[in-house]
């Protein structure tokens, strides 16, 4: 999506500063997220393959790790791929229609991934206060702080669906011509 920066003019206005700003933090937040917890996971897996095969007894522990830490990997990098617009998107359609409809197609699809996002969360949370008592065997951590990283990620997709719905009802362009460029398929 734009970053809120009018091409023509080189400025862009408060609004538009603020959700770019407040979408860069997103972003930074998700490469914290992703960085910090697949690092601790490679380091607590990797002394325990070390262990394992120096001493012949690894760490109890370690097994548990993934557990916690990685779906806030992959909550981490859903948000970095929504911030960047490199998630999983179909242009076909709306390289078809002319450019004025495509901030139509736009409006429609932030605002179905908001929905979706938004019901994600709501429908998750009986079971995200289910976790809170079930608990790792061997260090006895909530599964709810694992469990936590997915809806943290939920809700930062629909801050930033939000965004990008704002950014097109204030005229931003939807597909503006660099979607192969973005593309990672």
């Amino acid at each position: 999506m734009n970053d809120g920066n009018d091409k023509a003019t080189g400025s862009a206005g408060p609004v538009e500063r603020i959700l770019s700003a407040a979408r860069r933090l997103i972003l930074y937040a998700g490469i914290a997220i992703f960085s910090t917890t697949l690092s601790a996971l490679f380091v607590a897996l990797f002394v325990n393959v070390v262990l394992r095969y120096a001493f012949d007894r690894g760490i109890s522990w370690a097994y548990e790790i993934p557990y916690i830490l990685f779906p806030w990997a992959v909550g981490g990098a859903i948000i970095v791929a929504s911030c960047l617009g490199r998630n999983i998107q179909i242009n076909l359609f709306a390289n078809l229609v002319p450019l004025g409809s495509r901030r139509l197609i736009g409006t429609c699809v932030n605002g179905l991934v908001l929905l979706i996002c938004l019901v994600v969360v709501w429908t998750a949370t009986p079971i995200l206060n289910a976790s809170k008592f079930m608990r790792l065997a061997e260090t006895g951590i909530p599964q709810f702080y694992g469990m936590s990283g997915l809806v943290v990620a939920f809700v930062a997709v629909a801050i930033v669906s939000a965004i990008d719905l704002v950014h097109l009802l204030l005229g931003a362009p939807y597909l503006d011509g660099n979607a192969p460029e973005k593309s990672l398929s």
